[in-house]
């Protein structure tokens, strides 16, 4: 079955471009990465359908087709979630985020109870501010030196996340692979010379089709306070992350598994970031399946 594109008014009248899978009876909804707009990956969809469900995502605020909003943190995109909801006519769903999208996953597991089922993340990142968490053990240099000149000189942090946007655009899709295979785990670099490879640069054009607003915005939202507390997440939560996961280093899933109360948590040897969302989805949806 093939995703389907539209457009929900916010009550505050943005724009939010949404794309769905399914009949709207059993609802599953994504949070992507960053920078990703809310493309789902043909894989996803075959799965989530064998199962029953309806995959939703949507573009985040700022990439591809829904509107900028700036200053938003991931408790500010629960209430689009909400809206999704409202506008789609389901009263229960249970959703994933993978990577960037983790932290607005857990924000409306936090905050939409009555809605939200259960949770699951994958190579998420954790608090900035997160207690007895190493922020950078085991990452990229890269992944240093970006929140270090984020918090340093945020102009010339801006002015970067330009000319990668700009970077991107100019790239073919095998030069995208090599720019992001750059430092990545063997297994991430498999990932993206395969099929999970040409959708990421399909994802990400599509997000930054618009302009940079969105992943500025993301990166903003991970390196600032949340707006709401993991540890205020009452329903059931399962953390997956790869020990290899050079993107988000595993000790943000370690760490988050530890503290959202009664997480369940796989950290997988051998893995890196992109595996489980390349190769393994199915194993997500069968644990958030149960949970509708």
């Amino acid at each position: 079955m093939a995703a389907q594109s539209r457009q929900i008014e916010t009550e505050d009248g943005r724009r939010l471009r949404v794309e769905t899978a399914g009949d709207g009876k059993q609802v599953m909804l994504a949070e992507l990465g960053s920078p990703n707009a809310g493309v789902l990956y043909d894989r996803w969809v075959a799965d989530a359908a064998d199962r029953g469900l309806t995959l939703i995502s949507y573009d985040r605020p700022g990439y591809g087709g829904s509107t900028s909003r700036p200053g938003r943190t991931p408790a500010d995109c629960a209430a689009d979630v909400r809206r999704i909801s409202e506008v789609l006519g389901f009263d229960r769903c249970v959703l994933w985020g993978f990577s960037g999208g983790g932290p607005h996953a857990l924000a409306s597991g936090a905050l939409l109870g009555d809605l939200v089922a259960a949770v699951a993340t994958i190579g998420s990142p954790a608090p900035r501010d997160a207690p007895g968490l190493d922020y950078f053990a085991g990452a990229r240099a890269e992944f240093r030196e970006d929140v270090e000149l984020f918090l340093s000189d945020r102009p010339a942090w801006e002015r970067t996340g330009e000319t990668q946007r700009d970077e991107a655009f100019a790239q073919t899709v095998d030069e995208f692979r090599e720019a992001w295979s750059a430092g990545a785990s063997p297994v991430d670099r498999a990932a993206l010379q395969g099929d999970f490879g040409t959708w990421v640069h399909r994802a990400v054009l599509a997000a930054l089709e618009p302009g940079a607003d969105g992943w500025l915005d993301d990166n903003i939202a991970f390196l600032s306070p949340w707006g709401f507390e993991v540890t205020s997440i009452s329903i059931p939560v399962k953390v997956w992350h790869g020990v290899d996961d050079r993107f988000v280093p595993v000790g943000h899933g370690r760490w988050l598994s530890q503290a959202i109360p009664g997480a369940e948590a796989e950290l997988r040897e051998g893995d890196g970031h992109l595996g489980v969302a390349a190769e393994s989805i199915g194993e997500v949806h069968e644990w958030l399946a149960r949970r509708l």
